[in-house]
């Protein structure tokens, strides 16, 4: 098995179209989408870090997730662009197994964030006195590096399971990136066996996330509900309601992704539901955060008005400084002339 497995040396992503101009117009929107989200996140960590008002531990896990989206959608959409530009959808085996196990890395990883985010939601909404203890600065590390190790796990299972199957049946993967389910059509073994095998690994981290995040809520909504003043309960759903937003963005179409029969979907479906959770969430996900958060817009419009400040003062000290030397070599000018006609 493992001599067939590695007899195919590469292969061949089909993406959305072979028709040129479309690949063109798909190689231009994704490149759209990818420099939305690098800005959009990479705004979000620049504000967070910058200002003293957002280093909260829900502001540190927001740029966490920032930075975690932009490796996210790095794996799989610049890889796409510059094969609809160069018309090349070759993928070495080993560049396959990478972009496997760093999707399912980052996706694990960031389902688990979304979970830690929650509860830092829960803490301080249902049990406001102790947030401070319990959302130290070591704990909310803790989190984070627990969310990276399970994501690192999830990772590694993964990709055993999927690529110690041999691929004997064809290497074109009908898919704009190497993604498990479309992998398994091409293996030649008992597919359905490794596809419950895979489920089972994948849903794992994702049942207890599910259920957390649940419990989370549950217990969130039942206290804003008692909050007496409409001005409260506005302003506790408002920090709740964007994150509520992308998890459900995220599970929905990461769920449809993994768990539907692979010998079923069509590939169009397919394409569509990969790349609202693999695209749309890292892109999305600064936009729905900053609209609804008061603090990340009052820091941005506070960068803005000093970044504008700066660059009046520069310019002013800069005419400042041409005025003096224009002068001076004026009157520089008009010294060598007078002693020009001084009689020797």
């Amino acid at each position: 098995m493992a001599n067939l497995t590695m007899s195919i040396t590469e292969f061949v992503l089909m993406g959305f179209t072979d028709i040129w101009e479309q690949q063109v117009l798909h190689a231009m929107l994704f490149l759209l989408i990818y420099l939305t989200a690098l800005v959009g996140n990479f705004l979000i960590v620049l504000l967070t870090t910058l200002d003293e008002h957002l280093h909260s531990p829900m502001h540190f896990f927001l740029r966490t997730l920032s930075l975690l989206d932009v490796c996210f959608i790095s794996v799989t959409v610049p890889k796409s662009i510059i094969q609809s530009l160069t018309q090349n959808s070759a993928i070495s085996f080993m560049g396959c197994v990478a972009q496997v196990f760093f999707v399912v890395l980052f996706a694990c990883t960031e389902l688990a964030l979304l979970t830690v985010m929650s509860y830092d939601r829960y803490v301080a909404i249902c049990r406001p006195l102790h947030y401070q203890l319990i959302m130290s600065k070591g704990a909310c590390e803790q989190m984070v590096a627990a969310s990276w190790l399970s994501g690192v796990t999830s990772g590694f299972l993964n990709t055993s399971v999927t690529f110690s199957l041999p691929f004997c049946k064809s290497n074109f993967v009908h898919q704009f990136f190497c993604e498990i389910p479309s992998l398994l059509k091409l293996s030649c073994s008992e597919k359905y066996l490794a596809e419950i095998g895979a489920i089972i690994v994948t849903t794992s981290l994702g049942i207890v996330c599910f259920i957390s995040i649940l419990i989370s809520y549950i217990h969130i909504f039942s206290t804003v509900l008692r909050i007496p003043s409409v001005e409260g309960r506005s302003k506790a759903f408002s920090t709740c309601i964007p994150h509520l937003v992308v998890v459900t963005i995220f599970l929905n179409t990461g769920s449809i992704a993994y768990l539907k029969p692979v010998s079923e979907a069509p590939s169009v479906w397919n394409l569509m539901v990969s790349v609202f959770y693999t695209v749309v969430p890292p892109t999305l996900s600064p936009i729905i955060y900053s609209l609804k958060n008061k603090d990340m817009k009052a820091a941005f419009w506070k960068m803005l008005r000093k970044t504008a400040f700066i660059y009046n003062n520069n310019n002013n000290n800069s005419k400042m400084n041409i005025t003096p030397t224009s002068f001076s070599s004026d009157k520089h000018e008009v010294t060598s002339v007078n002693s020009n006609k001084l009689p020797i």
